[in-house]
């Protein structure tokens, strides 16, 4: 995969408010726009955008969702990397973001 569009920011954990428990980090809005527009021509079902994550030292591919309601796409972080990284819901989190093409 190729990394063509690449953003760091540091955003809060917070917990999704289902029965599902999943943890996301809010892609920052200015961020998100950017994303839109990058990959506006490779839609998938979801509207979902392929991603590479860096968090310390663990790394990932994963997508991006998006949510009509903020504009913004969210960002999940699976417990292994929670646990790892010792990452709690709240918590501000510093995120190295590659989209793939």
């Amino acid at each position: 995969m190729q990394h063509d569009l690449s953003f760091t920011f540091t955003a809060a954990l917070w917990l999704y408010p289902g029965k599902e428990a999943w943890h996301f980090v809010t892609v920052p809005k200015a961020l998100s726009e950017e994303i839109k527009l990058f990959t506006s021509t490779n839609k998938t079902a979801w509207g979902s955008v392929r991603v590479a994550v860096q968090i310390g030292q663990s790394q990932w591919n994963t997508s991006l969702f998006p949510d009509k309601k903020s504009g913004c796409y969210f960002l999940p972080l699976k417990a292994a990397v929670r646990k790892k990284e010792k990452i709690s819901t709240n918590d501000e989190v510093s995120i190295q973001l590659d989209v793939l093409i």
